[in-house]
């Protein structure tokens, strides 16, 4: 509502997602229909578009940071910044935005590479707000 989309296409959308099931196939054993609650469906067309949609605001933070930005490609971030600090710093407000959003960083998929004539060196280590700590 805040990027002023018609309120028809509004319940138009809402009205795609809403009860929407599915069933897990193995082999030739079919599961019983669940309840989706959340996400955009896989394969539709509209599904890439809603989900930068949804993390629009997301992308901008890079921008505020002096010397870093952020590449948004499907699921995955790439944060890139000028020094360890900053990029801290551009976590940790990932962290704040993704959560307001009810989503969250898998750290365990998460790394930090170092780029450039010093990428040998060891880097500082990096904590996310929650304490979980990863080395570049």
């Amino acid at each position: 509502m805040k990027r002023h989309v018609p309120v028809h296409l509004l319940e138009l959308l809402g009205n795609l997602f809403f009860g929407c099931y599915s069933y897990v196939k193995w082999y030739n054993v079919w599961s019983s229909a669940f309840d989706i609650n959340f996400g955009v469906r896989q394969g539709s067309v509209l599904s890439p578009f809603l989900f930068a949609l949804y993390l629009d605001d997301l992308s901008k933070l890079g921008s505020s940071f002096k010397g870093c930005s952020m590449i948004l490609y499907a699921d995955d971030i790439l944060i890139l910044s000028l020094s360890v600090s900053q990029l801290e710093h551009l976590l940790h407000a990932c962290e704040s935005e993704l959560a307001w959003l009810d989503m969250a960083i898998n750290f365990s998929k998460s790394c930090c590479i170092r780029v450039g004539p010093r990428c040998d060196k060891s880097c500082a280590n990096i904590s996310s707000k929650t304490g979980v700590r990863f080395r570049g």
